[in-house]
């Protein structure tokens, strides 16, 4: 519940900290860790809290944990928010998956929110990255609850490439259309359940328009 912001020099030492804790406790390249926080601002981050238990986080480290990755992500949220499915690639099995918390604080291009989505699909970074930069568009920057802003967001996507195969370029593969298709059904579903969660919401309404000229 600490946003880590407005805290100057001393937050970022806090992230380097914490970077370089959990790159030697899980054998991995610092520049590998991205760090997301969330909640008081200008308050300092006790980092040495969270040093202190990444040891036991890395040895409970389970493929099988998506659930309580979702609710230790939780802040004002009522309930944990995750998406995914299977899918076909080109013959192989492939897996598209997704968390997010936020209920409260969230107005167009994010706020308060945290997403985080994996495949195991092998895309190529640059591909990836304007695969989420179009997702995004069209799911998480459209959710509106209360109007406020904040100084935190984030929506990662990762693409750990263990389903094989040679790697995605383009849009030109005929892998790619499919894989797109399957992230933006998880980003979607993950947007409406933030919008179903919203601080003090009791009702959820689809208006379905058609014959814009436009999005």
């Amino acid at each position: 519940g600490n946003a880590n912001a407005f805290t100057g020099d001393n937050g970022r030492k806090s992230v380097e900290a914490v970077a370089a804790a959990l790159a030697k406790a899980a054998g991995v390249p610092k520049s590998g860790i991205w760090l997301a926080s969330t909640g008081v601002i200008g308050e300092a981050l006790p980092h040495d809290r969270i040093e202190a238990k990444l040891d036991a986080l890395v040895a409970a480290l389970s493929p099988a944990a998506v659930e309580p990755a979702a609710r230790a992500i939780m802040t004002t949220d009522t309930f944990p928010k995750g998406a995914g499915e299977t899918l076909d690639l080109g013959g192989v099995e492939t897996h598209v998956a997704g968390i997010c918390k936020g209920s409260g604080m969230i107005a167009p291009d994010m706020a308060t929110m945290r997403g985080f989505l994996f495949t195991d699909a092998p895309v190529e970074r640059t591909l990836l990255q304007k695969m989420l930069s179009t997702i995004a568009e069209r799911t998480f920057n459209c959710v509106t609850v209360d109007g406020d802003t904040s100084t935190s967001d984030t929506l990662l996507l990762a693409a750990t490439g263990r389903a094989g195969g040679p790697p995605i370029k383009t849009l030109r593969d005929a892998r790619a259309k499919p894989l797109m298709e399957a992230l933006e059904r998880a980003a979607a579903d993950l947007a409406q359940q933030l919008a179903r969660d919203g601080e003090g919401a009791s009702k959820f309404v689809t208006l379905r328009i058609t014959g814009a000229k436009t999005d």
